[in-house]
């Protein structure tokens, strides 16, 4: 039956029949149907059988191929070669198989390419046409993850990713418990020569304005000019070079709440690298710190915050704490204003080897982050419902005036950020406020708790 479908479906057509020198279109008998009874079973199937078919297809099973390679086609009643007859079709396809590979064989062999005229073939150059880019170092970092996972002896930098993400998760849980009726937003993006980040923000909620926690991973390449920059303070960098592949990783947070006696608060903690082409690191830091920013100061807040980092830093180095918050006093430093953004904290930048090796450096990072949530999250839940007046509430938009101009005149972290090719604005001025005011020479009254907070603000004091 499957013979006599092919030959009807060949037949119809009038090339194949031509081709195959099917010269009649094929007959089908067809019967009537018959019912099925108790009497009689199904249907006899009777074998296709074309009586007119003066012979089979050439180059079926049922007929040996002509005599000779190449026959001579038999002479038409007027004495004329039949025409549209396919002869010897077995070697036409053979040689029409070994002609097309032939091509392709010639369009993906490498060819050779002679130095010399007068050059033996062992003096050959060999290019090949089909030459494939080399994976980016993002894109073996990421085959690394997914095949490997993150082991305590992955390189550093899949090591400060992993634990960055496991952060923010547990951060934004937490933060989302103070008022369950609101979550985070979480937009996910990436970057077009590699990494991406996590941002999660929260807006308009009953316990924060706005507040925003970010991931954000950076592959890159360093120009000249920036190289020659950095080794100023990494003198590992290679100044010889024209160009060096980099990678960023940081979580930055700021919280900035409802209630004005609910202080603002703010950390980054990141890690650098740059490497060879082949992704190995040959220079490395660290950076980050966090402070606090009242609107309306209570001095027990203020010194909860301030040991809660300094129990971090003594794990690792008794004189990390006063060295970092001094760093941190003028750091966060608003020259046209001659008062600092905060109340301070701790700041630090650029620690590499000449600091403690890596892996003490990495531990004193995951120390002073983990340490975020139970510096603020008792201060938020103490002051988030407290009741407050409308000049209270004048008088934190005033400040967080003061928080803008910091974040676009002077921090550097904002600066570098606008200034990374393909950077996402949108997720680096997340650390400004929803709302914010200025007031033309605005002065807080004799004795007032806005004067307190302005002479503390211009003269730092310790807190521990």
């Amino acid at each position: 039956m499957a013979s006599a479908k092919s030959c009807l479906r060949f037949a119809h057509n009038p090339y194949l029949r031509e081709a195959f020198r099917c010269q009649k279109p094929l007959r089908l008998r067809s019967h009537p149907a018959r019912h099925l009874s108790a009497n009689n079973g199904p249907p006899k199937v009777r074998p296709y059988n074309d009586k007119t078919k003066s012979q089979p297809l050439v180059g079926t099973r049922t007929q040996a191929p002509p005599p000779g390679p190449f026959p001579t086609p038999k002479p038409s009643a007027n004495g004329k070669a039949k025409s549209g007859v396919v002869y010897a079709p077995y070697i036409r396809i053979s040689l029409g198989v070994a002609l097309c590979g032939s091509i392709i064989y010639s369009m993906v062999t490498p060819t050779p390419s002679i130095i010399h005229p007068q050059a033996h073939l062992h003096a050959c150059q060999f290019t090949s046409p089909l030459q494939l880019e080399s994976p980016s170092i993002a894109d073996r970092d990421t085959l690394t993850k997914r095949e490997s996972g993150i082991t305590p002896t992955s390189p550093m930098r899949l090591r400060m990713e992993a634990f960055i993400k496991a952060q923010q998760k547990e951060i934004v849980s937490t933060l989302e418990k103070l008022d369950p009726s609101h979550k985070f937003g979480t937009d996910t993006w990436t970057r077009p020569n590699g990494g991406g980040g996590i941002s999660c923000v929260l807006q308009s909620s009953d316990v924060f304005e706005k507040a925003g926690v970010n991931t954000s991973i950076v592959y890159g390449t360093l120009p000249r000019p920036a190289i020659e920059k950095m080794r100023v303070n990494h003198k590992a960098l290679d100044p010889d070079v024209d160009s060096l592949e980099f990678f960023a990783a940081g979580l930055s947070c700021v919280l900035h709440p409802q209630n004005p006696n609910a202080p603002t608060v703010h950390f980054n903690y990141r890690y650098f690298e740059t490497m060879d082409a082949e992704g190995n690191c040959n220079a490395w830091w660290f950076g980050g710190g966090t402070d606090l920013t009242p609107s309306y100061l209570y001095d027990e807040d203020v010194i909860h915050f301030h040991r809660t980092i300094k129990e971090a830093c003594d794990k690792h180095d008794r004189g990390y704490y006063f060295r970092f918050k001094q760093w941190c006093d003028k750091y966060f430093y608003i020259p046209h204003r001659g008062e600092s953004r905060g109340v301070g904290g701790i700041f630090f930048d650029d620690l590499d080897e000449e600091e403690k090796d890596q892996e003490q450096l990495f531990s004193f990072i995951k120390d002073c982050l983990t340490a975020f949530l139970p510096s603020y999250l008792p201060l938020i839940e103490r002051r988030k419902d407290m009741p407050f007046t409308e000049m209270q509430k004048e008088w934190q938009q005033l400040r967080r005036g003061r928080y803008v101009e910091f974040n676009l005149v002077h921090d550097r972290g904002t600066s570098f950020g606008l200034n990374t090719p393909g950077a996402r604005v949108e997720s680096i001025l997340m650390s400004l406020p929803l709302t914010a005011k200025w007031m033309y020479m605005h002065e807080p009254g004799k004795g007032s708790r806005e004067e307190r907070l302005l002479r503390v603000l211009r003269t730092p004091q310790d807190w521990t």
